[in-house]
């Protein structure tokens, strides 16, 4: 396994982070311990969760993916320090979370509690803002007009933030978390808080996890680039598009159990006429090579300049093995060339 640092914090992680949002749905307590064990040792030292997990997303389904890896940790105290933990506390708009407030100084603090309880841990190495109190061009928002950043207020935005990082601080002096990180944001986003961070003496963003793959490379190279010159850790999420870059969803089909057949807070957007013809020429590049097309997919999201560790997804052991196994041999120029040959055809397909 290769690590890379994990932005300013002094921390190194490997290139792959477990990450475990299916976790209380599609996957039982039993597959999540038999996928910590088989990732652990694989090398795999980076898990990501979220207090709003498992997906999609529900009041009854809230907190179980915590809950699951708190129940690892309870029958496996002396392992706690073999991984480094990273959870997110859920932005506004979901009702049975805080009342859908916004994140703020006072639900920080409120939400940390709760993550660590149901982690049944003492810290938190990396906690992360799910998604920015304003709306950001995420969840197929990125078409130009989509948002009004003219309505935004920055001052006030400014001015939340400032409140964020003094919870995060506390948080941070109190030994409850030892780093922040962000997620959908935007290099404005990203800026806007290490200037704050400076000015005020207060802590740094050290990460950001963005939606980022062969299908949505929207951050390349603009928030890639600010990310590397900030020492800001970029970490992919849905490197295989929610699963669509394996083919399985390939004209129309829609596998038992699978994550498009169950229903989705923002809808199929990914589902699209383009997004069909994308993952067909991907699958003949994937076989002309000898590889998976889930593989082709993840070892290019590894090989972009400036990604730090991208967030992998199973639900059965056999697909998680299949993903780590992509880690393990860079694909090719020949290889990467034809990725790219489709890449232009279909930059934004959805």
């Amino acid at each position: 396994m290769k690590f890379s640092p994990l932005g300013t914090s002094g921390l190194s992680v490997s290139r792959v982070c477990l990450g475990t949002m299916t976790w209380g749905t599609q996957n039982s307590q039993a597959d999540a311990d038999e996928q910590i064990e088989y990732a652990l040792s694989e090398g795999i030292n980076f898990m990501d969760t979220a207090e709003m997990y498992s997906v999609p997303p529900t009041q009854e389904t809230y907190g179980k993916t915590e809950t699951i890896i708190g129940n690892w940790i309870e029958r496996n105290p002396g392992r706690r320090s073999e991984f480094i933990l990273a959870t997110k506390i859920a932005g506004p708009g979901l009702s049975y979370v805080r009342d859908g407030a916004l994140i703020s100084r006072k639900t920080i603090i409120e939400a940390v509690d709760a993550s660590l309880a149901r982690l049944k841990t003492d810290y938190i190495d990396l906690y992360q803002l799910h998604w920015p109190n304003r709306t950001s061009p995420h969840f197929a928002k990125h078409h130009p007009n989509m948002l009004k950043f003219n309505d935004v207020d920055a001052t006030q935005e400014s001015a939340g933030m400032l409140d964020i990082l003094r919870g995060l601080d506390e948080c941070i002096k109190a030994g409850k978390i030892r780093h922040f990180g962000l997620s959908d944001d935007t290099p404005w986003g990203i800026n806007e808080y290490i200037r704050l961070s400076e000015k005020h003496n207060l802590p740094k963003p050290i990460s950001i996890q963005n939606e980022f793959s062969l299908l949505h490379a929207k951050d390349w190279p603009y928030l890639i680039e600010n990310c590397v010159h900030q020492g800001v850790a970029y970490l992919p999420w849905s490197p295989l598009a929610t699963g669509a870059l394996t083919g399985k969803y390939l004209d129309g089909a829609r596998p038992e159990g699978s994550r498009w057949g169950l229903v989705q807070r923002h809808g199929l957007f990914r589902d699209t006429e383009l997004v069909n013809q994308a993952v067909s020429d991907y699958m003949d590049v994937a076989k002309k090579h000898a590889i998976s097309p889930a593989q082709l997919a993840l070892a290019w999201c590894d090989q972009v300049d400036g990604v730090t560790s991208t967030i992998i997804g199973a639900t059965s052991l056999s697909q998680l093995k299949e993903n780590i196994d992509a880690f393990k041999t860079p694909l090719s120029e020949e290889a990467l060339a034809d990725v790219m040959a489709v890449f232009k055809r279909y930059p934004m397909p959805f």
